[in-house]
């Protein structure tokens, strides 16, 4: 049965995993009220393990090392809870050659060698080229969704990644290609991204060291 996440632990664990939040959006994500989240970020700040701050008229909160230290301590706890430890090591470990692709997809995605220059940049006007991007995205997509649906069954904060990959791809293959890679709404690049320190965060392995 899978289980859900206290509250308070999912607002700490969104700072991490989206990077720079606000509290709304960390509400959004996790279906929680706006003023709970921003009232626990607010008693987090006071044990020093979020901070607010503002960059390029943007505001947003981050986690101390305090916070990364407590967010992982809270998120091995709930692992423990669960039983779950086993089965979200092997999909880390199923993740990872998937991890492999979708890199090298969305390099493919920015950069299309020439002769000239083997690090020219895409302009998207060869659709053989973004096709096969997509295809891969694809295929990378169907991989993802297995393994999110056997976090999911233990751990119910995975919910809703494979969906939201989905929905970008079928976005970018609509012609919205910022959708494959940007970075600012949930593209496949995006999510991706967020999965991944989520599954690092939960199982407290350094970013860096699992590739």
């Amino acid at each position: 049965m899978t289980r859900p996440s206290d509250p308070e632990d999912l607002a700490l664990h969104g700072v991490r995993v989206l990077g720079f939040p606000t509290p709304s959006r960390i509400a959004v994500r996790y279906g929680l009220p706006a003023g709970a989240v921003e009232e626990a970020l607010l008693d987090f700040e006071a044990r020093g393990w979020t901070r607010r701050s503002s960059f390029a008229g943007s505001s947003g909160w981050s986690l101390t090392d305090a916070g990364r230290a407590e967010n992982e301590r809270r998120l091995s706890d709930e692992l423990d809870r669960a039983g779950a430890r086993a089965e979200v090591t092997a999909v880390h470990a199923a993740f990872l050659p998937l991890n492999r692709r979708l890199g090298a997809a969305c390099t493919d995605w920015q950069i299309r060698p020439t002769r000239l220059d083997p690090m020219a940049f895409n302009d998207h006007t060869d659709w053989r080229w973004d096709e096969r991007v997509l295809r891969t995205l694809a295929s990378v997509g169907t991989s993802f969704a297995d393994l999110c649906g056997r976090l999911t069954a233990c751990l119910a904060r995975f919910d809703g990644y494979a969906e939201r990959y989905a929905e970008a791809l079928r976005k970018a293959e609509a012609g919205q290609r910022s959708w494959v890679d940007g970075h600012d709404r949930d593209s496949c690049h995006l999510l991706w991204i967020q999965f991944h320190e989520d599954l690092l965060a939960t199982l407290g392995i350094p970013r860096g060291s699992d590739t």
